[in-house]
């Protein structure tokens, strides 16, 4: 179960740094302070999402290993 959440963490890390680098590349171009708004949401919340998985994968391999 832990590498599932250890796969499942990766994959949300990873789209946190695609949202992060699609906001950056909004503000250079001067795009819409809406979409930046958005994109800065959705990355609050893929890096919640990420935490949680993180912490999931720490307790099943520490429950698995003691």
């Amino acid at each position: 179960m832990s590498t599932v959440f250890n796969i499942l963490s990766i994959l949300v890390m990873m789209a946190v740094v695609i949202v992060l680098i699609r906001g950056l590349m909004n503000m250079m171009r001067g795009g819409s302070a809406n979409t930046s708004n958005k994109l800065m949401q959705a990355r609050v919340i893929l890096q919640a999402v990420a935490i949680v998985f993180v912490v999931l994968a720490l307790y099943y391999a520490r429950s698995k290993g003691g």
